[in-house]
């Protein structure tokens, strides 16, 4: 950041870093796509209450050996601040949502209905953190939503009133992604991946205590919880280090990329039918994230340009 007129001022990323960011969201939304395939199967036997008690529970403390690892402290006065509070908040929202949407829908439907995060992100940059977002990026953004919407077909006859899950989970996650990037600089990813999972132990708690629902001793469904949160940890410490990364406008598209992974294990783990529709609108999701990534590499003065204040 920098100062113009007594305001802070967003300084554009590199194309290197937006480079570095881009593969590093892409893999964390390979990553997710793995979670969310042990979470679904876990959640076929354990209720959902539980399964996110754990999954939270397991999360933190894989961040807290990761932060003590660093040498970083498992509280910090910053964790107190007003962004942290907001972001927990948003992830809370966000991953209940989702986790109810995984264990009520098919998993490709529900990541499909993720896929309109990046819209509401790319906003959320331009309002909030005055990147200039160009109507080239705008364009590429909007196909990718269009081809979200190829895949859903929303009409009256097909909605499915248990997708409203997902949609919740989207606008949490989105709101989550902007926290990330105006939480505390001096709070490690490894500081905010613990404060983003500790809070889903008391929301899984209080879900669980509401809905009931006995816990088999179902050793296999256990292994999927685990495995899932093993692999929630990595992919979302690389999101959140790709929030930090390149400039919000360029590395958001690339979240798109979660459908392709989302859909390829709907199919070959739970046998989830592919229409035609869900391949043309993934081949257009993904144009458009490909495009997004090479017209940032070539217009990168004028894409990633800071908005002036004023």
């Amino acid at each position: 950041m920098t100062a113009r007129a007594g305001r802070a001022v967003p300084v554009a990323a590199s194309r290197a870093d937006n480079l570095r960011g881009a593969a590093l969201m892409v893999a964390a939304m390979a990553a997710f796509a793995v979670e969310d395939m042990f979470l679904k199967a876990a959640a076929a036997t354990l209720p959902v209450g539980v399964v996110l008690m754990l999954f939270g529970a397991g999360g933190a403390l894989g961040f807290s050996v990761l932060a003590l690892s660093r040498g970083e402290p498992l509280w910090h006065p910053a964790m107190a601040s007003r962004g942290v509070a907001m972001r927990a908040v948003a992830e809370v929202t966000g991953r209940l949502g989702y986790t109810l949407a995984i264990a009520l829908t098919p998993l490709s439907a529900a990541t499909a209905i993720l896929q309109a995060t990046p819209l509401v992100v790319v906003a959320g940059a331009a309002v909030f953190f005055g990147e200039r977002v160009g109507w080239r990026r705008w364009c590429a953004v909007l196909a990718g939503f269009a081809g979200v919407m190829v895949i859903l077909q929303p009409t009256p006859g097909s909605f499915v009133p248990s997708s409203i899950f997902a949609v919740i989970g989207m606008a949490g996650f989105a709101a989550r992604d902007l926290a990330t990037r105006a939480a505390p600089r001096v709070l490690s990813n490894r500081q905010l991946g613990l404060c983003g999972f500790v809070v889903l132990v008391p929301t899984g708690a209080l879900l669980w205590a509401w809905t009931g629902g006995a816990v088999p001793a179902d050793a296999r469904a256990f292994g999927y919880l685990a495995a899932g949160t093993a692999i929630g940890i990595a992919a979302y410490s690389g999101l959140t280090a790709a929030m930090r990364v390149g400039d919000v406008s360029v590395v958001t598209p690339f979240r798109y990329s979660r459908l392709l992974f989302g859909i390829g294990l709907g199919v070959a783990v739970f046998g989830e039918d592919l229409s035609p529709a869900t391949l043309l609108g993934s081949a257009v999701v993904l144009a458009a994230g490909l495009y997004t990534l090479a017209g940032a590499g070539r217009g990168a003065k004028v894409l990633d340009a800071p908005r002036s204040s004023r």
